[in-house]
């Protein structure tokens, strides 16, 4: 699974200088640090910008990759009926994915608005670029959307599983109560240790028992089972 650890980054552009401010170490502003450190060339704060959100959005793209491997295979094992922890790490996987929605939900917007009222020092070309890489950016949100949300249906296809096997566990201990119901009280019945206790004086008591249990017990597991196809 994709480690949990999600920061928001500020960037403040101008006409000859971008700022950037974070309070942990982030994998996009790593990997632009290492473009620049090779000689790429930027003509422009806004091209850095540009870099700096295709960047962003093949780290997003990474983890939509890494979640949805994850996904699959726990979805092979629910299909097989092999459940495990599988809950534990869908339950984690869809923590980190609503936490960057919520976090990257206003950034496209934001983008579009710039694009829209771009200032005067933006070169068309940078416009341009810009409003690819939004472009870009708001599908692989859009994946991440889906993509948690297909997690869900898998936890409350999980959770519907897990449900009907408790029940069937319950059915299960109900018919075994029921089966067992005659003997018990025919037992105690006749193991009173009080005068008038019928057939004790007959030769073929314990038969006539063993008849009456037996007859209470078939009656009793047929009405077990007719239940059991009802359910």
């Amino acid at each position: 699974m994709v480690s949990s650890d999600i920061s928001t980054l500020w960037v403040c552009a101008r006409s000859r200088l971008l700022v950037s401010a974070r309070l942990q170490p982030l994998h996009s502003v790593d990997k632009l640090r290492s473009s620049v450190k090779a000689g790429e060339h930027f003509r422009s704060p806004l091209e850095l910008l540009v870099h700096l959100l295709r960047d962003q959005g093949e780290v997003l793209t990474q983890i939509v990759r890494k979640t949805s491997i994850s996904v699959d295979h726990i979805e092979d094992q629910l299909l097989s009926s092999r459940l495990s922890t599988n809950r534990a790490e869908l339950g984690a996987a869809r923590r980190v994915l609503v936490r960057l929605q919520r976090l990257l939900a206003l950034e496209p917007g934001s983008l579009l608005r710039l694009l829209n009222r771009p200032p005067q020092w933006l070169q068309k070309e940078d416009v341009k670029e810009l409003r690819k890489s939004t472009e870009e950016f708001a599908l692989i949100i859009n994946d991440l959307t889906a993509l948690g949300e297909r997690i869900k249906l898998l936890q409350e296809e999980i959770a519907a599983n897990l449900n009907e096997q408790s029940n069937r566990t319950l059915f299960t201990l109900t018919v075994v109560t029921v089966l067992a119901l005659p003997i018990n009280i025919i037992a105690g019945f006749f193991g009173m240790n009080v005068g008038g206790v019928p057939l004790s004086q007959d030769p073929e008591g314990f038969w006539i028992l063993v008849a009456l249990v037996a007859t209470f017990t078939l009656i009793a597991g047929r009405w077990a089972f007719r239940k059991r196809k009802d359910y």
